[in-house]
């Protein structure tokens, strides 16, 4: 589960031209803008990332006006993303320990926008334990992974704003999923209708196995829409083998996808070595779709060519160890005030 609120170790702070009364600090790999004089280098504090929906209480009555919403904002030209508390703001009996999530505690949830009809579907059951959920760990969290596989040869991909999707068959069974769901057959719904229209279950069952497909849902009535597309399709970026639980390798996948006629997420750089810097990571974000142009892309998702699962870093991963994350543009996030 994703650590919306965590105690955390201010590691810089740095002055802000033309700003006396605000600085730039760095938290994980964030960065953020805090109060001058709140905190020091090496001070631990309550840190809440981007999509934090922090309780209606009077320690955030000052953000009231935003809907006790944590969005990015840009401060004195300065992108700032999360927030910064003082630990006073814990129970008394809360161990102090870097680290610790204190989501729960502090009854701070996570920001979700409402889901149009159109996706929302007949629920056949919650998402099979089969198969992963398709989350991406942002990049700011994983320095250790950094460290550990900087280096290593990947591939980048345009990470698509839309609505995960997933498709599979299973011992003859046909499924549809969204992001948390399995949804039962029906003509209205856009991930059905997307499932015709692409013949996805002929497609899965020529493969004579167990597998899932696994892309992101576009298009009219998906996530405002905002690269403008017409009608709806999923791009697809992963491959996964039910029996064995493994994803099919970068090469193999792209093969399939061209044997099978289906399309996949943009890739932008298929032979890509690992830096071990967060911050060059984000800037590399910043781009513009290939899908449309005129529009900034969402961010980048970055994966090892040769698929690699590393249980030391399950933490880190969220649960999963798959060594693939994302890097969002904070340009996009500006732009569509998220």
């Amino acid at each position: 589960m994703r650590k919306l609120a965590s105690i955390q170790r201010i590691i810089a702070l740095e002055p802000i031209e033309g700003a006396d009364n605000i600085l730039k600090a760095k938290v994980l790999g964030w960065e953020l803008v805090t109060k001058k004089d709140e905190f020091a280098v090496g001070d631990l504090c309550i840190y809440c990332e981007v999509d934090s929906l922090l309780p209606d209480k009077p320690e955030f009555e000052f953000l009231k006006s935003k809907s006790f919403r944590i969005k990015t904002i840009r401060l004195r030209g300065q992108i700032s993303q999360g927030i910064c508390f003082p630990l006073s703001f814990l129970p008394e009996n809360f161990e102090i320990e870097e680290g610790a999530d204190c989501t729960d505690v502090l009854g701070i949830i996570k920001y979700e926008p409402q889901i149009p009809a159109n996706l929302v579907g007949i629920m056949k059951g919650g998402f099979p334990s089969f198969i992963p959920k398709t989350d991406e760990t942002r990049v700011q969290i994983l320095q250790n992974v950094l460290a550990k596989y900087k280096g290593e040869a990947c591939y980048i991909a345009e990470k698509l704003d839309g609505s995960s999707a997933t498709y599979y068959i299973r011992d003859g069974v046909f499924g549809v999923c969204s992001r948390n769901l399995e949804i039962e057959e029906d003509n209205e719904n856009t991930y059905w209708k997307v499932a015709k229209v692409l013949n996805i279950e002929e497609k899965l069952r020529s493969l004579n196995g167990n597998y899932a497909l696994q892309g992101e849902l576009v298009g009219e009535g998906v996530q405002y829409n905002k690269m403008k597309m017409k009608g709806n399709t999923v791009f697809f970026f992963n491959l996964f083998k039910i029996d064995t639980f493994e994803y099919v390798s970068y090469a193999d996948f792209m093969q399939l996808m061209k044997a099978l006629e289906l399309p996949t997420v943009p890739v932008l750089n298929d032979n890509f070595i690992l830096p071990n810097s967060i911050t060059d990571l984000v800037e590399m974000s910043k781009i513009k779709s290939t899908i449309q142009p005129a529009m900034w892309a969402e961010g980048i998702v970055i994966r090892l060519l040769n698929e690699k699962l590393d249980k030391t870093l399950l933490r880190d991963l969220g649960g999963h160890g798959r060594i693939s994350f994302k890097v969002i543009n904070p340009e996009f996030l500006l732009k569509f005030n998220e």
